[in-house]
């Protein structure tokens, strides 16, 4: 019934819908994450993007950190091994494809997560789809953003966090020889330290993290590059040929190319799947297309550099033979594939990568949870505690516990998850429009750093307090006259 219920829902429905508002939006908006890729340059590289308001609110910087902490993991490194295995070096380019379009997905949530967050006293927010559902769909939608919040605790919070325990202790023995038995209780008091200090401390952390992990493997992906630039064409002529069916049938053909191409797009950057838009809520932006432009950026980090990383590794080393590439897959392949530009070393580096990556993907597990949670307008602190409580058994027992099941149930909930938020963001995509243009306007009439007025938008539903901008980032329109960009 699992099985059956994952290839409805990932090999139609959700390929359907996903496809569907990706492109759809791309081309309501324009081409909104073509026309301000600069631009994310620019929002990043501002002192504001770094800098805590005055009232500690995360900093739109640490909040793409903690959104790359969770769209980077496992399907980073092994997916991409399974797509060439399944579908050939085709699925690469369709990966890519589905990125492009998935950068105009994440665009619409996360800026309607920004637009529909919740002021809290302790000057935090909370926000993320249950909010936009409940709020931009009116109260008659309060079961599916209930919905949603049930679907988010058990799937990330509990069904993903064993999971990844699973991945990170398997990676540690493979790596260094420890037993799962022993790494999991070792993992699980990291955790807790981390885990009991909020989600400020788990953004301090991916602060630290997310930039040496994906750092470190760009670095080596790069190295592998340089030692094989003379063949870098003819390796991106082959990904391209062999998506169109120009290349001896690879794995089922075009047809396997495109089906696995873009599951394996749309497993690894989440797009559409709405738990980025959980993280992204949290941060200080003076107005929601800022942060919707960043989180966009998060997605071409990770499918079109990170997954492209793994995807030249495998294909340009001695290790990759159509004939031969069932015999290994998964990790195993780009373990093999890395040793064979780099010597036996790069399998153990690609174990410690695949062991962070896991590691910053429970800190974002927990978080989704958390504020899972947090929707039903709790403030038992005992609720939270314990909730912490089970994350650690969790994670202790999910190092040593074979978790076929649980994978399955988790691709199912996960699967319902996405159609939900799916359904949400069609249903306000023209909400989405018209928060977009207000950003389009306001840098039409040469306002450099546009800001959220929550009182044009007070039809919506958005909450005022939500969007009390610092003094020092309002920006005054231009004098009467003065040229505009």
């Amino acid at each position: 019934m699992l099985d059956f219920l994952n290839d409805l829902l990932w090999g139609k429905v959700l390929i359907a819908l996903l496809i569907a508002v990706g492109i759809g939006f791309t081309l309501a908006s324009r081409f909104v994450q073509f026309r301000y890729f600069g631009r994310m340059f620019s929002i990043l590289s501002s002192s504001q993007a770094f800098r805590k308001d005055k009232h500690g609110h995360l900093s739109s910087f640490q909040a793409l950190l903690l959104s790359v902490a969770g769209r980077v993991g496992g399907g980073n490194i092994a997916g991409v091994a399974v797509a060439i295995t399944l579908g050939g070096p085709g699925a690469i380019f369709w990966m890519w494809m589905v990125g492009l379009m998935g950068m105009a997905t994440s665009y619409l949530e996360c800026t309607l997560a920004q637009a529909y967050k919740q002021a809290v006293p302790d000057g935090t927010y909370r926000g993320g789809p249950a909010y936009y559902i409940a709020k931009g769909l009116g109260s008659n939608w309060k079961w599916l953003a209930s919905l949603y919040s049930i679907l988010l605790l058990l799937t990330f919070g509990f069904g993903f966090t064993a999971l990844q325990s699973y991945a990170v202790a398997t990676s540690i023995e493979d790596a260094f020889g420890v037993s799962v038995f022993y790494s999991g209780i070792g993992l699980a008091m990291v955790v807790g330290l981390i885990i009991f200090g909020g989600v400020k401390r788990i953004a301090k952390v991916s602060e630290v993290l997310v930039p040496v992990m994906a750092g470190g493997y760009i670095l080596i992906a790069l190295v592998v590059l340089g030692m094989n630039l003379d063949r870098i064409p003819e390796v991106f002529l082959l990904i391209v040929k062999s998506a169109f069916g120009l290349e001896p049938a690879i794995g089922g053909g075009i047809g396997a190319a495109i089906m696995m191409g873009v599951k394996r797009g749309l497993f690894s950057n989440e797009a559409g799947l709405g738990s980025a838009p959980n993280v992204a809520a949290v941060a200080y932006v003076p107005h929601p297309a800022n942060q919707g432009i960043v989180q966009s950026f998060s997605v071409f980090i990770d499918t079109l550099i990170i997954c492209s990383a793994t995807a030249f590794i495998i294909l340009l080393s001695g290790v990759y033979d159509p004939a031969t590439i069932g015999d290994i897959g998964g990790v195993a392949l780009t373990q093999a594939s890395l040793a064979d530009h780099v010597g036996e070393w790069g399998r153990s580096f690609v174990s410690v990568a695949l062991l962070l990556f896991g590691f910053s993907t429970i800190l974002y597990n927990y978080y989704l949870g958390e504020n899972s949670i947090n929707f039903f307008n709790t403030d038992n602190q005992n609720l939270f505690n314990g909730f912490r409580v089970a994350i650690i058994g969790l994670v202790c027992w999910g190092a040593t516990t074979d978790l076929g099941t649980v994978f399955a149930f988790a691709d199912v909930t996960m699967g319902l998850l996405a159609v939900a938020n799916l359904i949400a963001l069609i249903m306000l995509i023209k909400p989405g429009l018209r928060i977009m243009r207000d950003f389009d306007d306001q840098i039409s009439a040469g306002i450099k750093q546009p800001t959220f007025d929550a009182r044009k938008f007070a039809d919506l539903n958005v909450d005022p307090a939500a969007w009390e901008i610092e003094p020092e980032d309002r920006q005054p329109a231009p004098a009467a006259g003065a040229q505009t960009r």
